[in-house]
Order: structure tokens, then sequence, then C-alpha cells
């Protein structure tokens, strides 16, 4: 009969797929105010992110988490607002920021907390400065951000965890299961037919168009899901 496949167990929600939110420190937000100071108390480490976070009391007393930048140390003093410094750590809107100064944390919108570059080793760098601020992602891809968006100077910490050596295959998955990554994963083309719709013949490969229309059933939804087909009509003058 077959199992089903990866995408329709992912889909149903199972405990296998769910992040063990449990085991995770707390969220990584910039908190909601336009000026302020702190300090880092602690450096600690969390399941659920591949940096470090920095426990940060501000000078209200209030205490939450950031994603350490490359080069904090505990004790450090953690500014927040327009007339900030630039350093280290430090926080504040694109548009105070100079231009080729590497940031991450980014927000998309103005105090949504932070959704762009947070993995560990990675920066965006700012590009020019104008009614938006263009800013280069670690992808390569220029994007537009409003100056009023926030983001931390620095890199983000933890950035040579990629090379360390994982020496057996216990490690990695114990390591991937923490984020709600299954490991290992086996292509659909290397299963057998019963299993997976890319799956059989004499060699691997598809075998049919990979392309699935999105009225499919679930279990048949793998490759590329409904894609746009492109006019070819040309424009009459």
């Amino acid at each position: 009969m077959g199992k089903r496949i990866i995408t329709r167990r992912r889909g149903s929600g199972s405990p296998v797929y769910r992040s063990p939110s449990h085991r995770h420190l707390a969220p990584a937000i910039l908190p909601k105010i336009k000026s302020g100071r702190a300090e880092v108390i602690d450096l600690m480490h969390d399941p659920g992110h591949s940096a470090p976070m920095a426990k940060l009391r501000w000078n209200d007393g209030k205490v939450n988490y950031l994603i350490a930048p490359e080069g904090v140390t505990v004790g450090q003093e953690i500014l927040m607002g327009l007339d900030a410094p630039i350093k280290i750590g430090n926080i504040l809107p694109l548009q105070s920021i100079p231009e080729g100064t590497p940031v991450y944390h980014i927000e998309g919108v103005p105090m949504d907390g932070g959704k762009f570059v947070r993995s560990g080793g990675t920066s965006a760098t700012v590009i020019s400065k104008g009614k938006d601020i263009v800013v280069q992602l670690p992808s390569g891809q220029f994007r537009n951000f409003s100056g009023q968006c926030r983001a931390v100077i620095g890199m983000v910490g933890g950035g040579g965890r990629p090379e360390l050596p994982i020496a057996k295959a216990g490690k990695k998955y114990h390591m991937l299961r923490s984020k709600a990554t299954v490991y290992p994963v086996v292509s659909g083309v290397a299963m057998s037919a019963v299993n997976h719709p890319h799956g059989g013949g004499n060699h691997q490969h598809v075998g049919k168009p990979s392309t699935v229309s999105r009225h499919a059933p679930p279990g048949r939804k793998v490759g590329r899901l409904s894609p746009k087909k492109k006019s070819s009509k040309k424009r009459r003058g």
C-alpha cells in the first residue's frame, strides 16, 4: 500500500514535524520602544536559533532576548535610538545608519520586531539612502526598506557553526530535530513507485511532467505546484 509522502505528513502537523517550543529559550524580537539603554547580562544557547542569544536588562527593569552579534560581551552596554552611536550591538533606524555598515535583524515594517537576516554568521549591508533605504541581503538581493525600520549593527554571531564537523549521523539528527527538520531526507526519485509519485523506473528520473495541478489530491502534490504560464501574446499598438 505504501506510505504517505513527507509533504503530506508535514502538512498534517504530527508531533514529528512540530518544533519543540518548550525547549526554546524565548522569542528574539526588538522591544517596541523608540529609545533606551540596556546591559548584556548573559549570553545563552537556544536550540531554536542558529546563533547565541544575548539576555538584555533595560533601564526600566524589563528583560528580553536579542540575537547576539559577533563580538558582544557580558556587561556591554546596548543603546537604541536615533542618536545611538554606530557600534556593534546598538539598535538604530536604517535612516540613521551610514552606507556600507553591516546590519542584521532588520524590520520589514517599523516596530514589527525584526524579520530579516537572523541566521548565524549572516549580515546585510546598507547600500544607499533616499526615499527608501536600499539594503543588500546575504543572498545578494537588493531590497527597499522604510527609513523607520530598525536594525542591529554588526553581524550575527555563531558564524563558524556550519564548518564544525558533525562526526556522526545521530548528532545531525538531533541537531535538526530541535528545529522540526527531519533527517535524513530521501529524494522522491530514489523511492519506489508505491511510496512517491516520482519513484520507480529503471533509473532515477521523474518520468512524467513535474508540474502539478493546484486541485490535485494531497498525495500527488510534489514538484512544481501550479506554475503560472507566461503570456505569449504580443501587445498590439
